[in-house]
């Protein structure tokens, strides 16, 4: 991306970076996909409470009375509620994997909430697939395999019209706003190693 707003870059090769990069995810998705034989032997089953943890999300945040007010959700997950449930929706519609089904036993699996959760949780923050074990009731296994198809659905969904080259009112827009928060001129980020910050958080060392 760092050639994104450099003039002497051509539209063919844009294309040819982003056709890249959907070649790579699509390897990495389509590779060493796990044999799923049933259970195994000696392996430690787990009853997870997959509808109760799905309950217990939607009542925390979608619910005409959630538990956490719209700002708490906008800061873990970093956008507002309509804008996840239209990713949701979108990557749902894409890939039957993030439909809510019942497996050979008929037990309902993990809806479409919770797995994007997983998926967006994981790559947003770096952590590992178990860590979603305990609020989502879903295993590592099936946490990885979110962050893929998740990946996959993305590029496949809205790469045509985000993941691109801006056009001339894409600079337009992008001039203006910037503009408005008082950075006339300003197109990309701002590298804000060198902008001080106050009172930092200590947990946050290093990191910005």
């Amino acid at each position: 991306m760092s050639g994104l707003f450099d003039d002497s870059s051509t539209d063919d090769e844009f294309d040819m970076c982003e056709e890249e990069d959907i070649a790579i995810i699509l390897a990495v998705h389509k590779s060493k996909r796990p044999k799923h034989g049933g259970s195994v032997s000696g392996r430690e089953k787990l009853w997870r409470e997959r509808i109760d943890a799905h309950n217990w999300f939607m009542r925390s945040y979608f619910v005409e009375n959630p538990i956490y007010p719209k700002r708490y959700f906008r800061r873990r997950f970093r956008m507002g509620t309509k804008l996840f449930a239209h990713i949701a929706k979108s990557v749902k519609k894409y890939d039957r994997f993030f439909e809510q089904r019942r497996n050979c036993a008929g037990e309902l699996g993990h809806s479409t909430y919770q797995k994007v959760t997983a998926a967006l949780r994981m790559m947003a923050y770096g952590i590992p697939a178990d860590l979603v074990d305990d609020h989502l009731a879903m295993g590592e296994s099936q946490a990885i395999k979110c962050v893929k198809r998740f990946a996959v659905g993305i590029v496949r969904v809205f790469g045509e019209e985000y993941l691109r080259a801006p056009n001339a009112q894409d600079t337009a827009r992008l001039l203006g706003i910037n503009k408005a928060r008082g950075f006339p001129g300003m197109l990309g980020s701002i590298d804000c190693m060198h902008w001080r910050w106050k009172n930092c958080p200590a947990a946050w060392h290093g990191q910005f």
